[in-house]
């Protein structure tokens, strides 16, 4: 019993902080359902009075959200595919193809890390601006396309790839594009997904860098639309907690669906790292 108790202490203080953490958003799913004005009340019921959803049908009836719901779901996807694609070829190069100043130049990618990304955001938008992207979605899609942490991440899982290995494939007449897709990709699956869902959650939530490039409200997305409506709607508590529940439901579902592979990824990437 004595050996059983600092377990159990544990799991009740564990248990106790998750209920603390989760209270404030199941507030917000209760209130997202709750009449208008009763949120404001004193003190605030946790569960509504009269269940209705109301708000959810203003969102997407009069304040047309399910606009920028879209934008938000093709800017967030068609990111994290390009994404998966150009991190893992170049993760891939630095990782197993041998080519002058390889390190070096890996060395000097890295640098890049501590450099703010608000720093870049004004050279980048300089440089889109000349081609023409501003308010655009790709212009919104760019900054995700590729990532420093994207590659580093990739390189340092498939540095476990035995170099016999892929030299054999190269003997039997295997393209470098080939070995790539048919041995690199399969072995490299769990880190990818912990990059695809890290990739989607950060693009979805982005919402200083969709503010600055985008200009027309009818390519918002969905952070940028909602921060808007906070001025013209500050005292709509329950439509406001509706538009966040409409938010971060997409963001919770990609977790919960991809969390197993995604903390796999993580760990075996740790591990071989």
């Amino acid at each position: 019993m004595k050996r059983m108790l600092p377990s159990l202490l544990l799991h009740l203080l564990l248990v106790a902080a998750a209920l603390l953490t989760m209270t404030p958003l199941l507030w917000m799913l209760s209130a997202s359902f709750m009449p208008a004005g009763d949120a404001n009340t004193l003190p605030p019921p946790f569960f509504p009075r009269r269940f209705t959803t109301e708000h959810y049908t203003e969102l997407f009836t009069r304040l047309e959200l399910a606009r920028n719901f879209r934008n938000s779901v093709i800017i967030s996807i068609s990111a994290t595919l390009i994404a998966l694609f150009t991190n893992s070829l170049a993760g891939y190069a630095f990782a197993k193809l041998r080519f002058p100043g390889r390190e070096r130049l890996f060395k000097l990618l890295l640098a890049g890390l501590v450099i703010p990304a608000q720093v870049g955001m004004l050279p980048l938008f300089l440089l889109l601006q000349q081609m023409g992207l501003v308010n655009t979605m790709i212009g919104a899609i760019v900054p995700g396309m590729a990532s420093i942490f994207g590659i580093f991440m990739v390189r340092q899982y498939a540095a476990s790839i035995p170099d016999e290995l892929l030299d054999a494939a190269r003997v039997d007449g295997a393209s470098e594009f080939r070995i790539f897709r048919s041995i690199v990709v399969p072995v490299i699956r769990p880190i990818l997904v912990t990059l695809g869902a890290f990739t989607f959650l950060t693009m979805w939530n982005d919402f200083m860098w969709p503010l600055i490039i985008l200009s027309d409200d009818q390519k918002y997305t969905l952070p940028v639309a909602l921060a808007n409506l906070v001025g013209e709607h500050v005292q709509d508590t329950e439509l406001m907690m509706a538009g966040s529940v409409l938010t971060i439901l997409p963001v919770m579902l990609v977790f919960i669906l991809l969390q197993r592979s995604y903390i796999r990824g993580i760990m075996a990437g740790s591990v071989k790292g």
